[in-house]
């Protein structure tokens, strides 16, 4: 159970702050870097949620919920030390990928197949579910990138890979299926 009772502690006045595992790295680490973008994706999916309602809000929250997990599992190294932690770690797993692979292809079953590439747009459901894809990849590359300095569950990074897809398509979703998506027009401005 987590007691908050003082909010700021002064013990990141210096520019460090500390891991799942009592660490203290820089607050600029990759390591913090990436797990702060999810935190930031975790925010623009509440934004998403004021517009959403029934099953799509149902299932913004499970993210959001999964998006927490995901910032716990990214804040503690070392997973080959799990073992020996005072309380096992919490990391994604393979279940919460395949979840996400069976709601895209549920989503995808309602849509035609894309003829064009899509703007982000539309609906502002839609428009919120585009961002929260794009901040989705950037939490991607930079989880990709800490794991060439460091261990990172390959789950993690998998998950992330999946829910940006699951934004592209719940975008879709939300513009009606799909028949109000803002087409892009190659060069329609020159």
């Amino acid at each position: 159970m987590v007691v908050l009772n003082k909010i700021y502690t002064k013990t990141g006045d210096h520019g460090e702050t500390a891991l799942g595992n009592g660490a203290r790295v820089a607050k600029h680490s990759m390591r913090v870097t990436a797990y702060g973008t999810v935190d930031e994706l975790n925010a623009v999916v509440g934004l998403a949620r004021l517009q959403a309602d029934g099953d799509m809000d149902i299932n913004l929250s499970r993210i959001q919920n999964d998006l927490f997990d995901l910032g716990a599992d990214l804040c503690r190294p070392d997973m080959e030390k799990d073992a020996e932690a005072e309380y096992t770690p919490l990391r994604i797993v393979g279940s919460q990928v395949d979840r996400l692979e069976a709601e895209i292809d549920a989503m995808n079953s309602r849509l035609e197949p894309l003829r064009s590439f899509i703007l982000p747009g539309g609906s502002p459901l839609s428009a919120y579910l585009h961002q929260c894809r794009t901040v989705a990849r950037r939490a991607e590359r930079l989880t990709v990138e800490l794991a060439t300095m460091e261990s990172v569950n390959p789950a993690a990074v998998k998950y992330l890979n999946r829910l940006s897809d699951w934004f592209f398509v719940a975008a879709r979703i939300a513009n009606d299926d799909g028949k109000a998506d803002v087409l892009w027009v190659p060069g329609a401005n020159r």
